[in-house]
């Protein structure tokens, strides 16, 4: 039983410390300026699966587990808007069956998120969902909907899912929706004489538009290419590649990434002002 007892203080002793240091990590952090977005490439899932004998059809429930420690970690640090790349528009020239499986477990996942209310009211979780919808499934539409309605009232984060998304995608359609024959800015038909798009207009048009644009894309696994991700809005925020696997990545690679946001920030700040 005395084993027993000090085999249970140390743990508890354990959890302690961790709480602490998390504590002090996030009270130093906090001297310094905290970026209000962070994008992330959630890279490395089929990868880990493999590497510890994980079923591919079960290869993403680690990831969702590392999806919901990031939001914690985002929170704590006051990092308010997370951009996470779900599902590319290229993810439908995989086979159908693959396509059903994903778009199934997504469903599933919105449903489990929307389910931990303690979860999404503690942290102030509101949904988006950004892309071409319409490419989803329409169930997976309406559980898109569903969240993004029973979030609406949450104003502490903010949880951009581009799902169905790339970014070429996403400038096409802000073009397309700016031009004087299309939507609410429909004008005499075929009248394009001194026609121009006004780059806020085509900004407010972006699937996008709902957040600011990101300070930091992480690109989890040690990969360096974008895929065809945010490409209008990460022209001047920091690029982080650590080597960790998506559902290996931890505070710490969080923390690396903001510090170095920090040492870039007024370099950053003076390039915003010459845009």
């Amino acid at each position: 039983m005395a084993a027993r007892i000090k085999q249970g203080d140390a743990k508890q002793l354990l959890r302690s410390s961790y709480n602490f240091l998390l504590k002090c990590t996030y009270r130093v952090l906090s001297v310094g300026p905290i970026p209000k977005h962070i994008a992330f490439i959630m890279d490395g899932n089929r990868r880990y699966a493999k590497r510890n004998n994980i079923e591919p059809e079960d290869s993403h429930r680690p990831g969702f587990i590392a999806l919901m420690s990031v939001i914690k970690h985002c929170y704590e640090l006051g990092v308010r808007y997370i951009t996470i790349y779900a599902f590319s528009l290229d993810n439908f020239r995989r086979k159908p069956e693959e396509i059903v499986r994903l778009m199934n477990w997504m469903r599933e996942k919105i449903e489990t998120f929307l389910e931990d209310d303690s979860f999404i009211n503690k942290y102030g979780v509101r949904l988006y969902f950004v892309g071409n919808l319409a490419r989803l499934s329409e169930d997976l539409q309406a559980a898109a909907n569903k969240a993004m309605e029973a979030t609406a009232k949450n104003t502490t984060t903010f949880l951009l899912v581009c799902v169905a998304y790339t970014s070429t995608d996403e400038i096409v359609h802000a073009i397309e929706e700016s031009l004087p024959h299309h939507g609410k800015n429909r004008k005499q038909e075929n009248t394009f004489d001194d026609f121009s798009i006004e780059l806020a207009e085509l900004e407010k048009q972006m699937y996008m538009s709902v957040g600011p644009r990101p300070d930091i894309l992480i690109r989890s696994s040690g990969e360096t290419r974008l895929s065809n991700f945010l490409l209008w809005q990460t022209d001047r925020c920091l690029l982080y590649n650590p080597s960790a696997l998506w559902p290996e990545l931890g505070l710490w690679n969080l923390v690396w990434a903001v510090i170095n946001f920090q040492r870039h920030y007024f370099y950053l700040q003076k390039q915003q002002k010459l845009m």
